[in-house]
């Protein structure tokens, strides 16, 4: 298996902190937010490379973390240079993909938020379902529901529709940025692409998909840290080294 890891945005939101650094690389507690995700992952032993899908502006500020990493990381320069330019995550996906050649199952996700629970629970959810799975947690607020992927599902946790962005959600189970390809399902990016998915948000790929092959979404058994902005930063860096020190991953 190979993990995508999404890191080609420009966190505007973030400057100026993030005007000339990577998001992904900025520090919570002792570790880089990378460092997190990565090194939890690693502890299933079913990933054997790191893809970090970079643009042009941060790429050699990857290359140089990963230089000082134990795991294979392997990092693609998608070639554009500012926020204007980018290619958008499902299209950072393909490009990555075609450009290593990849033929493989996938664990996709975004470098840039955190987790209180172990991700290595999601990955043998999706080796076990022998499906493309997403993960699905539960939120009350109906005005963040807009600003993200929505999920119906069915008794086994299949996923019957998502959208993304939708104005009119019809549930409250929203998607973080993390996914599970099967090495079948990663083949089909392209055709998504074509039939007209989204490409700016990475959960319209699975959007499509879920019309076209069994998607599941499991329920996630934590709480997710989303930095997106200056305030949520310094809250993880206020709350998250204590709560994984603590034992609460799962």
């Amino acid at each position: 298996m190979k993990c995508l890891i999404l890191a080609a945005g420009y966190a505007t939101r973030l400057y100026p902190l993030t005007e000339n650094f990577p998001k992904p690389l900025l520090r919570v507690g002792e570790k880089t937010i990378l460092d997190w995700l990565i090194d939890d992952i690693d502890g299933a032993g079913l990933v054997d490379e790191y893809i970090v899908i970079s643009n042009h502006k941060f790429a050699r500020h990857f290359q140089d973390w990963a230089g000082g990493k134990s795991q294979k990381i392997t990092v693609v320069d998608d070639g554009t240079s500012t926020n204007e330019t980018r290619l958008g995550a499902v299209c950072d996906i393909q490009f990555a993909i075609e450009q290593l050649g990849l033929d493989d199952d996938l664990l996709v996700i975004a470098g840039d938020n955190l987790l209180d629970f172990s991700l290595q629970t999601f990955v043998r959810y999706g080796t076990e379902k022998g499906t493309s799975c997403v993960m699905r947690y539960y939120e009350p607020s109906e005005q963040k529901l807009l600003k993200c992927g929505v999920v119906t599902i069915d008794a086994d946790d299949r996923i019957l529709r998502m959208t993304e962005k939708s104005p009119t959600p019809e549930t409250h189970w929203a998607c973080p940025p993390f996914y599970y390809y099967t090495r079948k399902d990663a083949h089909l990016v392209p055709l998504g692409i074509a039939a007209g998915c989204g490409t700016d948000a990475p959960g319209s790929y699975i959007a499509w998909l879920c019309t076209q092959v069994p998607v599941h979404a499991m329920e996630m058994p934590g709480q997710r840290y989303d930095i997106g902005n200056l305030q949520s930063y310094e809250q993880v860096k206020r709350e998250y080294p204590s709560r994984v020190a603590h034992g609460l991953r799962q």
